[in-house]
């Protein structure tokens, strides 16, 4: 991990390509509980991830219509997979595939929590995003979030596709990358 002072320029923080992210979060968005890597990768301690907002790790490049759409899914308890570049407290970044999914009480079957499992997200996903994530960020900050909106609806449109056929063909999700998510799963259970 690097320690980067102002005048530095934030660096990119190569992940592992077989460790895990792992947190979960209330239905608020508030961390309960992270595995070691997440604090060794974002740079805060387990004890200051406890009870923050998970968006202390977000990276201002991040369009908010991804996260937009995200908590629309999760409101719905849809899970959703996302290519997202994160913050480090430090101020480097990482890219992440992610899935988000809706952990339920085994009684009620209510929703509980949310459960966001990371692996590194693919080189080639990684450039072909961010040059959408450019484009999204830039609308948002001349337009607002509406027009970011439209503008990724066109775009999948063009691509015929919907958002989760996008990303899953990005990221190769019906290979590795859902092989990786499925054996973790089986590791927290």
């Amino acid at each position: 991990m690097s320690s980067n002072s102002k005048s530095n320029t934030p660096k990119e923080i190569i992940l592992n390509e077989i460790r895990p992210i792992i947190s979960r979060t209330d239905l608020r968005g508030i961390i309960i509980s992270s595995n070691d890597y997440f604090s060794e990768i974002s740079g805060y301690s387990s004890h200051e991830l406890l009870g923050a907002p998970h968006n202390i790790i977000r990276h201002p490049d991040m369009p908010k219509v991804i996260f937009k759409w995200m908590w629309q899914r999760l409101r719905k308890n849809q899970d959703i997979l996302a290519v997202v570049k994160n913050r480090t407290k430090s101020g480097d970044y990482y890219w992440v595939t992610t899935h988000f999914e809706t952990k339920y009480n085994p009684l009620s079957k209510e929703p509980v929590a949310y459960l966001a499992l990371r692996k590194a997200a693919p080189r080639d996903a990684i450039k072909k995003v961010s040059e959408l994530y450019k484009e999204l960020k830039a609308i948002e900050d001349k337009d607002g979030v509406i027009a970011s909106e439209a503008y990724l609806v066109d775009f999948l449109k063009k691509q015929n596709k919907d958002y989760d056929s996008f990303i899953e063909d990005l990221v190769n999700y019906k290979g590795v990358v859902s092989k990786f998510f499925n054996s973790v799963r089986k590791m927290l259970s």
